[in-house]
């Protein structure tokens, strides 16, 4: 039973309806550029469909979480520069944020809608994006990384969790190369975010977590983390998580081993260490 007679969730509500009427303005600018990708605005975009995405997830909105998070998934593919945004393809997305819009007017009844049509319309846009132009044209995005994942075979899901803005950033920036990068702020969102992709299956491959962090630290949301990767039966399989810090203190790198992390960075990041660290747990190559 869906509960959303509470001032969080008009809250939550609320903010859909004005990140969807911003979503539709990025979109449409973002088709005019084409492949001239502007990355701040398609980063605009991404971030709004993701806190739909998680926030729906919150609140059990089933159909939400679902066609925000396939919604988001196109866009991070016009994001890393895999997909031009085709005057069609943009189409599709905002048929997708005016499906997001009717369920979002009727959420109590969302969970019983029919998004199948336009799931499967979101979901046909990669296939339909693999020409050979348009891999031409991403080879000329200067051997980026992105190529070099796609040779592999391997498209990383990543959470980076840090409160600091330039740290996020810069960790965003790089990780972002190599597959589908979702931020959280504190300990506390990075375990929804981390409940919420295991509820759909989609577990991450790696997870970058500051330690001194607000509402919880990092220590405290790895421990969170691990125990439901144990609950769920994949602990030893799980993510890979490297705790990031200014923390120097070798009690603290101590404690973060304990607490079943797999690597400890001290801040400024090298980001060629930390290239290092993934490629050494094989998740690059």
């Amino acid at each position: 039973m869906i509960n959303l007679d509470n001032e969080l969730a008009e809250q939550y509500l609320a903010a859909c309806r004005r990140r969807l009427a911003a979503i539709e303005t990025e979109l449409l600018a973002i088709e005019k550029g084409g492949a001239e990708i502007d990355e701040e605005r398609a980063n605009r975009v991404f971030r709004s469909l993701h806190s739909i995405e998680e926030g729906a997830g919150v609140h059990g909105l089933v159909a939400i979480r679902d066609l925000a998070h396939r919604t988001e998934e196109v866009v991070g593919l016009i994001r890393r520069r895999e997909m031009v945004a085709t005057p069609d393809r943009v189409g599709v997305l905002l048929r997708a944020t005016d499906r997001l819009n009717e369920l979002i007017q009727n959420p109590g009844a969302s969970n019983q809608a029919d998004i199948a049509e336009i799931i499967a319309a979101l979901a046909s846009l990669p296939e339909q994006s693999r020409t050979a132009a348009e891999k031409s044209s991403a080879s000329m995005v200067g051997a980026s990384a992105v190529d070099q994942v796609r040779q592999g075979g391997r498209h990383l899901r990543v959470l980076l969790v840090e409160d600091d803005f330039v740290s996020r950033l810069l960790l965003q920036t790089f990780l972002s190369r190599y597959g589908e990068c979702h931020i959280a702020v504190n300990g506390r969102e990075a375990v929804e975010a981390f409940r919420s992709s295991l509820g759909r299956g989609q577990s991450y491959d790696l997870i970058c977590m500051d330690i001194m962090m607000p509402e919880m630290d990092g220590r405290e949301a790895v421990r969170q983390l691990r125990a439901m990767e144990e609950a769920h039966g994949v602990l030893s399989t799980g993510a890979k998580v490297i705790m990031t810090t200014a923390v120097r203190d070798l009690k603290e790198v101590t404690g973060c081993f304990h607490d079943l992390c797999d690597a400890y960075l001290v801040k400024p990041i090298d980001l060629a260490e930390l290239r290092g660290q993934m490629r050494s747990y094989q998740l690059i190559e």
